[in-house]
Parts: structure tokens; sequence; C-alpha cells
């Protein structure tokens, strides 16, 4: 048995941490011990940690006070694999490996759009990141992408050479998806005979380009009776909000906040959208295929395309172009895929496909444990 150990600054609701907590449940039914090292223990998905795994808070007010904790818990518990989540946790790990000489294998990941997330950030130190990272990848064992296009991206603007990255898309349980899409949502507006809802969900911040969505919705409701609800938090609310009553669809808008089970909403909604301007896979899509619901994305960097194999399995619409965006929701919604089309496509990206590749990454093959 070994042990690997996920370092998280904590356990919020991002999709690379729901990633995260879905590998550990598997990396544990295949007889490994799994710690989960925290800058600090909050967040909404405390209650989704495995019962298996085990805990480890450092006591951090910030990701890079926690490298001496880090760099501790390498020397004394010793794990024989380390994995980064998410982006900005990477070099953390890696200065934390260096601190404590430890011989872990690290294993950083690529989650997003680097070059867009660089070129959209406020932040310096993101924009910092692909330059302190091409000084120090070379102390990582393994790097994973979680798309080609974010691999690809991922290299051009950091430097580091295309055969020191893995190419490993994100895994999701689906048969726990669908149970847990069977809950019972409360709002009025999924009740029977109410207009067909289209749904969003993510973080209220500008990669998802809401703005173009709301534009969109204005236009199909210009068309049809419909509804929108965003399940998710962020900064950007109040302009979002402004916007909506600005539209004149405030009134067939709804921003209902972080929800800890947004299938059941999924799974009650006509149409699911992502209207990013840039994403590193793009998590939502698969989960609203698994719960049988048509998917819309706009054509962003990178992700969407290879889930929806290039329209296939959804519409896919030009970013940041409300009209052609309308259009593609309004075709999901007179013309929609066959719902067994969809589930197989989730099906594609399994639990089991995924754990059994990051083993073979850090060299922990299942013949060998």
């Amino acid at each position: 048995m070994s042990k690997i150990a996920f370092f998280m600054p904590s356990f919020a609701g991002g999709g690379a941490e729901r990633v995260a907590l879905t590998l550990a449940a598997a990396f544990s039914s295949l007889g490994h011990q799994v710690d989960f090292v925290v800058t600090s223990f909050e967040g909404d998905l405390i209650s989704s940690v495995p019962p298996t795994c085990k805990i480890v808070d450092l006591h951090a007010h910030r990701m890079i006070a926690s490298i001496p904790g880090l760099g501790k818990y390498l020397r004394v518990d010793q794990p024989d694999a380390l994995i980064a989540v998410p982006d900005m946790a990477n070099l953390i790990a890696i200065w934390g490996k260096i601190l404590a000489g430890s011989p872990v294998r690290l294993l950083i990941g690529n989650h997003i759009q680097l070059s867009m997330l660089t070129r959209t950030s406020p932040k310096l130190q993101e924009k910092l990141y692909p330059y302190l990272l091409r000084l120090f990848y070379r102390f990582a064992d393994s790097i994973v992408a979680i798309s080609q296009g974010a691999a690809e991206d991922f290299r051009r603007v950091t430097g580091i050479p295309a055969d020191r990255i893995s190419v490993i898309y994100n895994s999701f349980p689906v048969q726990q998806i669908l149970q847990s899409s069977q809950q019972e949502v409360k709002h009025s507006w999924y009740a029977q005979g109410e207009p067909p809802v289209i749904l969003a969900a993510g973080r209220l911040s500008i990669q998802k380009d809401y703005p173009t969505l709301l534009r969109a919705f204005a236009l199909v409701r210009k068309r049809r009776e419909v509804r929108l609800i965003f399940l998710g938090q962020g900064d950007q609310y109040p302009r979002l909000n402004a916007l909506a009553r600005q539209l004149g669809i405030a009134m067939d808008t709804a921003f209902l906040g972080f929800v800890i089970n947004p299938f059941a909403y999924m799974a009650r909604s006509s149409v699911f959208v992502l209207s990013s301007i840039f994403e590193g896979f793009g998590n939502v899509l698969v989960e609203a295929m698994a719960c049988g619901t048509q998917v819309v994305s706009t054509d962003c960097p990178s992700g969407p395309r290879e889930i929806l194999d290039n329209g296939r399995f959804g519409r896919l619409s030009p970013p940041s172009d409300p009209e052609m965006l309308a259009t593609a929701i309004e075709a999901a919604l007179d013309d929609p895929l066959p719902v067994d089309l969809l589930w197989k496509r989730a099906n594609d990206f399994s639990v089991e496909k995924a754990a059994k590749a990051y083993l073979k990454v850090l060299g922990m093959t299942g013949d060998d444990h």
C-alpha cells in the first residue's frame, strides 16, 4: 500500500478540488492510503471528503505560509507521492519538497488555460507564476494537464518540454452524479408546467463571461418563455445583477449562490450553458451530460471542443458572441440530442480510467501495489 497526499489550500468548492476528492476515493478503493494536507481546514466540500482519508490541517493564514508545515509533513509522514491542487498550489508544493529534502514523487497539474489566466488576472502572483514555474519545474517528477489544448498552451507559456507533460482528462463518478441528481429541488421554477430553465454553474468571475450569457438569454427571452438560473458565488455578482435589470430580464433570472448539489438542478434544467472565454477542461459539461441535460458551450480554449467531440455531443458557439450563443441555446431547446448519447459520453470520463492513469504517471501501477 502506498501513501498518496493531496496538497490543497482548502476544501473550497472548485472543479479541481472536486476532482481531487473523486480521485482520492478511487485511490482508497484501490488500496492506497490518502492524506489531504490543507493550508486551512475550511470550505464547502469538507463534507465530501472520503471517510477513509486523513486530513492534515497546516493552520496557515495564506498558502505561502504553509511551506514550513508542508515541509515538516513530508519529512515526518513521508508520503510516496504528493499531488498539488489547484495550479497555484504547484509552486508551494515544489518549495515544500525542496525545504524538506524529500524524495516524494511530486505531481503538479495544469487545470487552466494558463496564457488567458495570466493575461486577465489582476493578481501579481498569477502573472509571475509561469516564470517561477519555468525556474522550478525540474523539482516536479510529473506534470499533468487536463486537456490537449491546456497542455499545448502550458508548454508554450512556460517553455516546459512537451515530453514532460502528460494529458489525463478529469474524471467523474457518473453513477453518483446520477444518484445525486434525483434529489428534490424546491425552487418554484422547476414545478411542473413552468417554462424551461437554462442553467449555468461556476464562479461569478470574468473568466465565465456571464454578461454574454445574460445578453444571449435576453435574445432568447424575446422569442419564447424561458428562465435563467446561476449557481455559484463571485465578485462579479453586482455587475451581473445590474446587467440583468438593464436588459429587462431580472424577473426571469435567479442567482442562487453556491449549492452543495448542483446535479439536482442540472437534471431538471432544459439546457446547461458554459459561456467561458477560457477553461482548462470544463467539468460542468461532463456533469450536465451525466445528468442527461442538453449542453451548450462556447468553443473557448481549451476543453469544451474535446469534451463535446467537435459538437457531436453538444452545441459549440464562438466565445463572446451573444447572438450565436442564443441560436445554440434555441437549437438545444428545439432539437435535443438523445439522452443515452449524453450518458454514454459522460461515461468516457470514468474515475477508474483516470485513477489508473494517475497511478501510472506516478509509477504506482496496479501490478506493483
